[in-house]
């Protein structure tokens, strides 16, 4: 028989119809979070002040930005801030916005710097391309954002983009999750009109399916095709078969993309998706538009999210005419020493599973993944 789930760490659940609620701070809903602060965190003028004397000691060394980590840029000063992001990420709501970075005073190079120090402080990061790339610029590539991964078979008459791509357009962004066990963004420069991210609990949603359509449910812990279109190849010819949810060591995880799926299935040897398994991906994106949190990012603002448990989309925007306006988001991927054990599925896609193990990310071909 299951068990009712009723702590931050006991998120076991039977893989049967006999499902039940998974209880805990990460199964919110949007409304519930929209007046909350308990999310938000603050940095303050002490903490800004470390990380300048810090900045400017680590640009002493002659060190680039890809230098910067906990030993070379060091911030002793905010470890409790640290554990404190980090615990909410993984026992708590499973995201954090992180306000008042003052991205203005920095240049380029000063701000990579200090962001990529504070996501060694928080966790590894991880590579997000074959290139090796470990924090990536997002902004409007315009018609050059097909580069970064085009089908040459069109879906629904239109082209084709992968994710990557998807992310260098102003076009919506669906509900996904990312390769990496956290997230990290943070807003340089906002568009001039719409660009608002919306985070979506999969715990709520997986409660939510549960009481509207079980049935449903149990076909979202079932195998699902997905391409590697886009990120180590430029076709949809390699494939591999994951569920949307899991569970492991009693702990709830999930990955999901619709486009990886939708991309397999242009390839007529991937196996075909059931009916089942098609109306449960649309419940899926309309339970996550439902109980969905929406915010503006403002600049200096850090997003972080736990992949496992939250959904993150972008909703359309428009952007500046002016290059140096334009619309700017750093991201890194990062691999958390306090992360969740995952399925042995996984392996797939994050290597190790082990709990606080480096994981996840694109890597360069024959390459070992490494810090």
């Amino acid at each position: 028989m299951l068990v009712a789930l009723d702590s931050r760490c006991d998120e076991s659940f039977s893989m049967t119809t006999d499902r039940l609620p998974i209880d805990g701070p990460f199964a919110w809903k949007g409304d519930d979070m929209t007046g909350s602060a308990a999310w938000q965190r603050t940095l303050d003028e002490a903490g800004i002040a470390q990380i300048d004397v810090a900045l400017s000691a680590f640009e002493q060394s002659g060190a680039s930005w890809q230098e910067a980590t906990a030993k070379t840029f060091r911030l002793d000063g905010l470890d409790a801030l640290f554990d404190d992001l980090r615990s909410e990420l993984e026992d708590g709501a499973g995201f954090v916005r992180l306000r008042g970075l003052p991205v203005e005073r920095y240049s380029s190079d000063q701000l990579r710097a200090v962001y990529f120090a504070i996501g060694h402080h928080l966790g590894t990061p991880v590579s997000q391309s074959v290139r090796g790339e470990r924090m990536l610029g997002l902004t409007d590539e315009g018609h050059k954002a097909s580069a970064r991964g085009v089908l040459g078979t069109q879906v629904g008459g239109e082209q084709f983009l992968a994710s990557r791509a998807r992310a260098y357009s102003t076009g919506e962004l669906r509900f996904h999750t990312d390769r990496c066990d956290v997230v990290g963004l943070l807003c340089v420069r906002k568009a001039k009109g719409g660009g608002m991210s919306r985070i979506a609990s999969a715990v709520a949603i997986h409660n939510a399916m549960l009481e509207r359509r079980p049935d449903l449910l149990d076909a979202l812990f079932q195998d699902y095709p997905r391409s590697r279109f886009g990120e180590e190849v430029q076709d949809a010819s390699a494939h591999y078969m994951l569920p949307v949810f899991a569970s492991e060591g009693g702990k709830f995880a999930t990955h999901y993309s619709r486009t990886y799926i939708e991309a397999a299935q242009t390839n007529p040897d991937v196996p075909r998706l059931t009916a089942s398994q098609v109306e449960a991906l649309d419940l899926l994106a309309e339970l996550g538009g439902e109980l969905c949190l929406d915010m503006t990012l403002e600049p200096g603002d850090i997003q972080l999210l736990n992949n496992h448990v939250i959904y993150h989309a972008r909703t359309p925007y428009e952007d500046h005419e002016e290059a140096d306006r334009k619309r700017l988001l750093l991201r890194l991927w990062l691999a958390m020493p306090d992360s969740r054990a995952l399925p042995e599925s996984y392996k797939v896609l994050f290597g190790d599973t082990a709990p606080g193990a480096l994981r996840g990310g694109i890597w360069p071909p024959d390459s070992r993944m490494s810090a």
